[in-house]
């Protein structure tokens, strides 16, 4: 955050999809961070986490690994363990809904509106169908594809379950990520273009900025 010069120390709210390390190790770092930064001495407003059920054992445990007192703050932090399908609010004005998805005990794709602006997040998924429904029509769905063909696991995408599932859904713009490394060699935009997309298909890439609308 800091490299992509954003308010990391402003930041209101943070999401943790499910528990792999890749998915939320980043979190006791940021709480051990912002602790001891001179950009967050004088915060007042509250930092809250969400996340399925678990998470706050899992920020227990991670503070407990090296006894860093993350939730003493100066300010509030708040571990809001959500439920799937029922409607949270993420800030005033800001709703969003969460789904189980099947990849952990703890997975969970986000839709989130603000106004008329709209996005789904996926996470880390198997192939799922119901997903379409909870994604449809959205101004941005981001989902994994973390295979480009002949997937070996189950609890993963590959690239034409994604477009199925973009297919299905409908959004204005999709944006496919979680890539793993045979991607590499692959053309995205090759490899898209043979199942015809209904709409615009992105490639997540580090550094990459979009506006929701």
């Amino acid at each position: 955050m800091a490299e992509e010069n954003l308010d990391w120390a402003g930041l209101d709210a943070i999401w943790i999809s499910h528990f792999h390390l890749d998915h939320c190790g980043g979190l006791p770092a940021y709480l051990f961070g912002i602790k001891h930064a001179a950009e967050t001495q004088a915060r007042t407003k509250p930092l809250r986490i969400f996340g399925g059920p678990g998470l706050a054992e899992l920020v227990r445990r991670f503070d407990a690994a090296g006894d860093y007192r993350l939730l003493s703050q100066r300010f509030a932090i708040e571990i809001v363990e959500v439920t799937a399908l029922e409607p949270f609010e993420i800030l005033p004005g800001v709703e969003a809904a969460a789904m189980k998805t099947p990849h952990t005990d703890s997975s969970h794709a986000i839709h989130i509106r603000d106004g008329e602006a709209t996005m789904v997040y996926t996470a880390d998924t198997g192939f799922d169908p119901s997903i379409t429904g909870f994604a449809g029509g959205v101004g941005l769905y981001i989902t994994e594809c973390s295979f480009v063909r002949n997937k070996p696991v189950e609890l993963h995408l590959e690239l034409s379950e994604a477009m199925h599932l973009i297919r299905k859904a409908r959004p204005q713009r999709a944006m496919l990520t979680h890539f793993y490394p045979e991607w590499d060699s692959s053309d995205f935009q090759d490899e898209v273009a043979r199942f015809d997309p209904p709409c615009e298909v992105i490639e997540a890439i580090d550094g990459l900025r979009l506006d929701i609308s």
